[in-house]
């Protein structure tokens, strides 16, 4: 399975910008699907994005949808979620996920492998 480790994430204030990336390490990168999830304090971890394994699909959360973008570098072993206009309600730690699939899918059950987690804080 691939291995993964979040990086990026920090202390923003509301309408800042902020991009996060997930490292990939193992074997064929490129033959999975990738998600982004968040979990913020005392609440359920909700999908926020997900990329298909040659980067041409993308799904997203209503939401980040218009604020958030999912991009990946199969080159590089690579996986990035670039968020604008940050607001308060999307402090949370964001884990990356790995779906053997290409499914593109919101259900985290799909998804086999997952990062530590990096922790965004939006200040209002």
């Amino acid at each position: 399975q691939v291995q993964l480790v979040e990086s990026g994430g920090g202390l923003v204030q509301a309408g800042d910008s902020l991009r996060i990336s997930c490292a990939a390490s193992g074997r064929a990168f490129s033959s999975y699907a990738m998600g982004w999830f968040r979990q913020a304090p005392g609440k359920d971890r909700e999908f926020v994005a997900a990329i298909s394994r040659s980067g041409a699909k993308t799904n997203y959360a209503d939401t980040g949808k218009g604020r958030f973008a999912i991009s990946r570098d199969n080159a590089k072993n690579w996986v990035y979620l670039q968020m604008d206009s940050l607001r308060p309600e999307d402090t949370a730690v964001y884990y990356c996920a790995a779906d053997p699939n290409d499914y593109v899918s919101d259900y985290a059950a799909l998804y086999v492998s997952w990062g530590q987690g990096t922790q965004v804080t939006v200040s209002s």
